[in-house]
């Protein structure tokens, strides 16, 4: 495939903004009506979410063959949207019409031919990762709420236990739909470590004009069922026994996967009475937003290993450390640490800078990529941990687009599988004569 002539007609076409899914969809839903009740009712969110989607996909087109990991993943989630191989044909074709109709003369056969040896290496690698992940999983997981309880003014804790055995690590996150909700995921992060009972707590932060979260935290209560995506992320997780020292720095909500880690370290140090050496610094706007303050100073005064900063930046009657946390952050002690972040995109951004300025090493930074597209620019991906924006639909996308993740320019880049596949062929729209 050409990723030159990729790129320039996509950028071609981008230039028609709204228009481009718009016509998309259209195209999709009136060709194969059946599809429509896979996506929410409001699709103003998801349009924006294709074009971005579909856009950084294009643009790493050459270096498809490079790691498959990503896209083996987006294969995998969206089996919990049901879609089937089947439905790779019709948005691939979708696709390609939408291209034809803006592009124009542009449009001939050997394009067409480029665009669509790419979607045939993106969905079937998708496809073969969704097949084989369904011989072990279940497409979502039922699990019930065991309780719900607000913590402050706008966050609530949730825990809940999935039905069946459910596996993920101190540092993952999950996608949740919940039933006042059908079709609107959100990301969240597990704030504990796995437990004998597979209870999950969940720390959800209501967004004014969020679709979901307001719904969590005013509504969802004891006895209902949620459903539950396969566990996500590595970047925020440690190898059990890890003796190196850990400084954690979290921006609200993002607190919740470095709790979980803080709690896998805390067991392993119950049990064998040695491990790293822990610094937390939790940064808010407003005091009342540090809603684990209790549990971790507590942790703080009982492990030696353990010390825990509050940070707050928009109060200036605040007592104690004041500030972006991402600046406090920098002046700790970094020698022989690997730093792991959590928060929203220009927290975590402004993080990264202050680290790398202080001298912290890229390899002993550690974030997830999924958030953030680039520093200081806001992913197609969760805002935070356990956090909306009033924009973030995480509903089901096409199956080229990037779902609840993003792409990190230049790393997180899908690759090819070169081996072809019977009964996955595409019929492309010819151009007009």
């Amino acid at each position: 495939m050409d990723a030159y002539a990729l790129q320039r007609s996509w950028d071609l076409v981008t230039e028609h903004g709204e228009q481009v899914p718009l016509y998309f969809y259209s195209h999709l839903f009136v060709a194969h009506p059946e599809v429509r009740s896979m996506f929410p009712l409001s699709m103003a969110n998801q349009r924006d979410k294709f074009v971005g989607a579909l856009g950084r996909i294009v643009s790493h087109a050459d270096q498809l063959d490079k790691d498959a990991n990503f896209l083996q993943h987006l294969g995998r989630d969206h089996r919990k949207y049901a879609v089937v191989a089947e439905h790779y044909n019709a948005v691939g074709a979708s696709l390609c019409a939408t291209l034809m109709h803006f592009l124009g003369p542009e449009w001939d056969e050997e394009l067409a031919a480029h665009w669509t040896a790419a979607y045939q290496v993106v969905a079937r690698i998708m496809v073969e990762a969704a097949e084989t992940s369904s011989e072990t999983t279940p497409d979502w997981w039922d699990a019930d709420v065991i309780s719900a309880e607000r913590r402050t003014m706008d966050l609530t804790l949730l825990t809940v236990r999935p039905r069946r055995a459910f596996q993920f690590l101190p540092g993952q996150s999950v996608s949740m739909e919940i039933p006042q909700r059908p079709r609107q995921w959100r990301y969240f992060s597990p704030a504990n470590a796995p437990r004998p009972d597979g209870s999950i707590d969940l720390q959800v932060q209501q967004i004014d004009g969020g679709q979901v979260s307001p719904t969590v935290v005013r509504s969802l209560k004891a006895g209902d069922v949620v459903k539950l995506g396969a566990p996500i992320g590595e970047r925020l997780t440690r190898r059990e026994g890890d003796p190196r020292d850990l400084l954690l720095v979290a921006g609200g909500t993002g607190l919740a996967p470095l709790l979980a880690v803080l709690e896998q370290i805390d067991l392993e140090w119950q049990r064998f009475h040695i491990g790293p050496t822990v610094h937390l610094l939790h940064g808010v706007r407003m005091p009342w937003h540090l809603y684990d303050r209790p549990r971790l100073r507590d942790l703080a005064e009982n492990r030696p290993w353990f010390e825990y900063t509050e940070v707050v930046s928009d109060d200036p009657s605040y007592p104690g450390t004041r500030g972006k946390v991402g600046t406090i952050a920098a002046r700790q002690s970094l020698i022989g640490r690997t730093a792991m972040v959590c928060g929203g995109p220009q927290m975590v951004a402004h993080t990264l800078e202050q680290l790398a300025a202080a001298g912290l090493r890229p390899e002993h930074i550690k974030y997830e990529h999924f958030y953030y597209a680039a520093a200081g620019e806001h992913a197609a991906g969760p805002a935070l941990s356990g956090q909306e924006t009033a924009s973030d639909d995480h509903q089901p996308p096409t199956p080229l687009s990037t779902s609840d993740t993003a792409l990190h320019p230049g790393r997180d880049v899908p690759a090819a599988d070169p081996r072809p596949r019977r009964g996955q062929g595409l019929r492309l729209p010819r151009p007009a004569r």
